[in-house]
């Protein structure tokens, strides 16, 4: 174990392993607070990002920040580097690696960070994205391609796809159809039609997946549904003969995290292969859909590493990116700001979580995507998300989720209304996904400047569904 030690001319700072070097040098926010591994000052979160610029990349395969030996997640990490494609950035530093992404993305050279992208650790990518500003995340993040496919193909350079998102406190299928309606006519759905159990009882979960197909189906909508219950009773209506699109689980960075999820790598790798056995794809065969956040592996206690101490909630959350790396998605966003101010204090430490987790995401291999939101107790507001989603938008950000009003009145957190995507495709030249903009203009709802031609429900072609069951 290495003691990493720093000066700023006037005082040494010492960090006692690489794990508490990454927590030390990680933008300030209150869950690294409230774990106590956050740096003490900004003198000392400045020592931290110095010394932490001059690791040498391959100082991660080495050193572990949770143990190899106890945890499943850092033997996948560690078991399934592709060394080959490390090869070219082996003799880089930390800081060596921010000027050659940098680069990268200056010359636009998609293709070098796809190479690279299985030769990267989540740790190497945490400590990178702790010594780049805002403007650095966005700009790298840009330059990389990253795309899959189901019915519809999302990440597609000029695409913006949506999640659209018709919870209902008490799962009525009226509710849930007459916000699908509201969301199809405002041209989002086209990443998934995902609804929130208001319980994970497996008949109220088979009602809402037959519902959600029965529109699909009627209205040869170009999208895949899904009902984000637990991977396990996802499995059993699998076997039930029910019709899953896309199999949902939340992950996490560490295997005591997941464990409090109820998952581990066999599970969720098991429900990959029988989401893939219904063969329901048409444009490609990714099935799973993955939701992270910072701070999910403190709240479950569950974010101590090699010697007991706290490893920082950021570089967790990048170590979840492995695990849903491994299961080839279609579909994976941060929830950012949705466990509270506890974890994510305020907008500008939402902002900045939700540009790292994207930025982490996408160089690692995945079509990602993010919840733009907070907790109605939380310092934020909806500035502070449309701030967030323009960056997003500028950065090349796979998808975004929406609900009817901003508001969702199940789950009772902000997130980013219909027209708030509506407003990042106009606003930034992007479009939905291919399959999906054709469907629309199909149904007359593009317009000839390629916006969203506006309908209201009695006239539009999908007038019957505010009528479904």
């Amino acid at each position: 174990m290495t003691v990493y030690r720093g000066n700023n001319g006037v005082r040494t700072h010492v960090f006692a392993d690489l794990a508490d070097l990454l927590a030390k040098a990680t933008p300030l926010r209150s869950g690294d607070q409230l774990a106590g591994c956050a740096a003490d000052s900004d003198a000392e979160r400045a020592a931290a990002q110095w010394v932490l610029a001059e690791v040498p990349l391959a100082t991660f395969l080495t050193e572990a920040v949770v143990p190899y030996e106890t945890d499943e997640v850092t033997r996948l990490i560690i078991d399934s580097h592709d060394r080959e494609a490390f090869a070219p950035i082996a003799h880089l530093t930390v800081g060596d690696l921010r000027d050659w992404l940098l680069a990268a993305a200056a010359r636009a050279d998609a293709t070098a960070l796809t190479a690279v992208a299985p030769g990267l650790t989540p740790e190497m990518v945490a400590a990178v994205s702790k010594i780049m500003r805002n403007q650095d995340l966005i700009a790298v993040a840009r330059a990389a391609r990253v795309s899959a496919g189901f019915r519809t193909t999302v990440g597609l350079p000029g695409r913006l796809s949506t999640r659209l998102q018709p919870n209902h406190p008490t799962d009525d299928p009226r509710g849930i159809a007459a916000a699908t309606l509201d969301g199809l006519l405002l041209g989002c759905g086209d990443a998934v039609i995902g609804v929130n159990p208001a319980t994970d009882s497996p008949r109220a979960t088979a009602d809402l997946l037959a519902l959600l197909d029965e529109v699909r189906l009627r209205y040869d909508i170009p999208t895949q549904s899904c009902v984000l219950s637990h991977i396990t009773t996802t499995l059993g209506l699998i076997e039930a003969g029910a019709p899953v699109d896309l199999v949902f689980q939340s992950v996490a960075g560490t295997e005591a995290a997941n464990a409090a999820f109820g998952v581990n790598l066999a599970l969720l790798r098991e429900g990959e292969q029988a989401g893939r056995s219904l063969r329901r794809g048409t444009v490609g065969d990714n099935v799973m859909y993955l939701e992270t956040g910072q701070g999910s592996a403190l709240s479950a206690h569950a974010h101590l590493g090699v010697g007991g101490r706290p490893v920082d909630q950021q570089t967790l959350e990048a170590r979840a990116y492995a695990v849903a790396r491994e299961l080839r998605p279609l579909l994976v966003n941060t929830v950012v700001g949705f466990i509270g101010p506890e974890y994510l204090y305020d907008g500008k430490q939402i902002i900045r979580a939700g540009l790292e987790d994207h930025f982490c995401g996408k160089l690692l291999g995945l079509p990602m995507g993010v919840d733009v939101c907070y907790t109605n107790h939380a310092e934020a507001d909806a500035d502070d998300t449309d701030t967030l989603l323009t960056l997003l938008a500028a950065a090349g950000c796979a998808f975004v989720i929406a609900v009817p009003g901003a508001d969702d009145v199940m789950l009772g957190y902000q997130s980013l209304s219909f027209h708030d995507a509506l407003y990042a495709r106009r606003v930034m030249g992007l479009r939905p996904a291919p399959e999906f903009e054709d469907w629309l203009a199909g149904l007359g709802m593009i317009a000839p400047d390629g916006g969203l031609r506006h309908l209201e429900p009695a006239s539009s072609p999908l007038r019957a569904l505010a009528g479904t069951r």
